[in-house]
């Protein structure tokens, strides 16, 4: 073996014997995993804490640090259609089904999503409502469109309304350079489900921990007795409702009747 190769092995091996550089890692907890609706539920705010752990404190100072937190309900399908006035009268000439949508969709951030990385990784990472993949079917075929296509900002426009999908670009907070928090909304429309929590920490533009996590919203009391009842039982719900109901139009006929 010449001393050439005799010198290469020996600075392999001294690589592979010098431990890994370290990395980030977030540490993250919810106020609350489990969201119970009831018939007075007017909606809730849950606050997520989180940390950053960084084994090199010196590098704190000079790595810019910001945090995505992405929330995602359920997924469902929905039809976003388009009217045009025909011969004096709205009607739907055209439709689009969109497949496998989060029924909630928030993105929180200390800073608006553009300043943080290149378009390219919002892209990649689907960091921002417009950068979100909300596949549509066209035809035969499922995929995602370009972000100014008009079917998918009338879908995003209409789940914003009532504050299903939203972006907030104060929603995350640093309360030091490496402790944060974040609120989460949850409107009194909220979708029942299970929830996914997505934090990313980024670091001079590019992604450099993750920490997932999740939250499930639920009915209980008598909502859910009858939520279950239909689901369950069917024919005797059916029954009973329409019992109800001649019962009530009965009720109202002899106390409104007039003699």
């Amino acid at each position: 073996m010449t001393r050439c190769a005799l010198t290469v092995l020996v600075l392999i091996a001294g690589l592979a014997g010098t431990p890994a550089m370290a990395a980030e890692q977030l540490i993250t907890s919810l106020s609350n995993h489990r969201v119970r609706v009831t018939s007075s539920f007017i909606g809730a705010e849950l606050v997520l804490f989180g940390a950053i752990d960084e084994e090199r404190p010196e590098l704190i100072a000079r790595r810019g640090y910001d945090i995505v937190v992405t929330v995602r309900g359920p997924p469902m399908a929905a039809r976003t259609r388009r009217k045009e006035r025909v011969l004096g009268i709205w009607v739907n000439t055209e439709s689009r089904l969109f497949v496998n949508a989060p029924a909630y969709l928030a993105v929180l951030s200390n800073k608006p999503v553009e300043q943080i990385a290149s378009a390219d990784v919002l892209r990649r990472e689907q960091v921002g409502i417009d950068n979100y993949l909300l596949p549509q079917q066209i035809g035969p075929d499922i995929g995602d469109v370009v972000r100014d296509d008009p079917f998918r900002a009338a879908f995003v426009r209409l789940r914003s309304e009532p504050g299903l999908y939203r972006e907030d670009t104060a929603g995350v907070t640093f309360l030091s350079p490496t402790l944060f928090r974040a609120s989460i909304p949850l409107p009194a429309e909220v979708p029942i489900g299970n929830y996914s929590v997505d934090v990313k920490l980024f670091a001079n533009g590019q992604q450099v921990a993750r920490n997932n996590s999740a939250l499930e919203v639920v009915k209980v009391g008598f909502e859910q007795f009858v939520a279950n009842a239909a689901q369950r039982h069917g024919i005797w719900y059916g029954l009973a409702t329409a019992a109800m109901a001649l019962l009530t139009g009965w009720f109202a006929s002899v106390v409104f009747r007039r003699d």
